[in-house]
């Protein structure tokens, strides 16, 4: 059985930091940025809880090569990925727990 991937931007408030991330749960990995449960980690020291990009892919191998790929790119090419799919930067993620 193939277990499908998801790589993910998320950024915080002011969309002045970013960080690439795999996954194979995305609502639950979201959902622990935004919870803050791993208080060391980079994400939660710059409030890195707001989804505004992410691919599912369907092989969790070829997810982490992607994860890769796009962590080599530059900031402006995370931008454009953004841009091109969210050009708002709004959060993917703001109706999925109910908050």
């Amino acid at each position: 059985m193939i277990k499908t991937g998801y790589v993910y931007l998320i950024s915080n408030k002011y969309n002045t930091v970013l960080y690439t991330g795999v996954t194979s749960n995305l609502v639950q990995r979201i959902w622990q940025h935004k919870t803050g449960c791993h208080p060391q980690s980079f994400s939660c020291r710059y409030k890195l809880n707001k989804l505004v990009y992410f691919e599912v892919i369907e092989d969790i191998g070829a997810a982490i090569a992607r994860e890769k790929q796009i962590k080599a790119g530059s900031r402006k090419a995370k931008g454009r990925l953004i841009n091109k799919e969210n050009p708002t930067w709004s959060d993917l993620s703001r109706d999925w727990y109910g908050e």
